[in-house]
């Protein structure tokens, strides 16, 4: 029960990130929803293809897309309470990577796979959404910039098996292997810190 709640609130959290990014674009009613929608399930899509999982989940239950339409639609009528744009999106987007990289990892370990493969389904599931929102608004992807992202779910997920070797509440495990990629990203930001750009060597070295 608690792994379900945890899925349909990364749902939530997905969905109205996506939705903010669309009209930020000026995108219609439809194209909101269609940002919406591959921005919750795009990485959980492609998480359950790869682990052989068909249909896959969102098919399966049709919570899901309930959850989806229903957010979009909130998000858009009280799309003028929503100060300050930017940060909404922002925070949004890092609670839904949290709850993805818990719920991804989850599937795996059910899946019966090794914890470094379960870890890269969480940053799949985390990320991939994002990446495809993203490419559909014509913006280069958070993860392919120097941002701390996937990083920030890498370290949830290890945080995650570590834990697990010493205690045995799973949910108290989601709670702060999540709470560690909601720090770690806002850590990042605040304090500015960003993985180390290939492109600045060597214009260094040209000089």
């Amino acid at each position: 029960m608690f792994f379900h709640i945890v899925d349909i609130l990364g749902t939530i959290a997905f969905a109205i990130s996506g939705v903010l990014v669309a009209m930020d674009k000026r995108m219609d009613a439809f194209g909101v929803l269609i940002i919406a929608f591959v921005t919750a399930v795009g990485g959980g899509t492609l998480r359950d293809v790869m682990i052989g999982l068909e249909p896959v989940s969102w098919m399966r239950n049709m919570t899901f897309v309930y959850v989806i339409i229903g957010s979009a639609i909130f998000a858009v009528i009280f799309r003028r309470r929503i100060s300050y744009l930017r940060t909404s999106l922002f925070l949004f987007d890092t609670i839904g990577i949290a709850l993805y990289t818990v719920v991804g990892i989850e599937k795996g370990i059910v899946a019966g796979l090794h914890p470094i493969i379960c870890i890269a389904l969480g940053t799949m599931t985390a990320c991939f959404g994002g990446v495809i929102r993203d490419i559909l608004c014509n913006e280069i992807p958070v993860i392919f910039r120097k941002e701390i992202y996937a990083t920030a779910c890498i370290l949830g997920g290890l945080t995650y098996f570590l834990l697990l070797q010493f205690l045995e509440d799973t949910n108290f495990v989601f709670v702060i292997a999540g709470g560690i990629v909601i720090v770690t990203r806002l850590l990042a930001v605040k304090f500015k810190i960003s993985l180390p750009s290939l492109y600045k060597n060597e214009e260094g070295s040209k000089r």
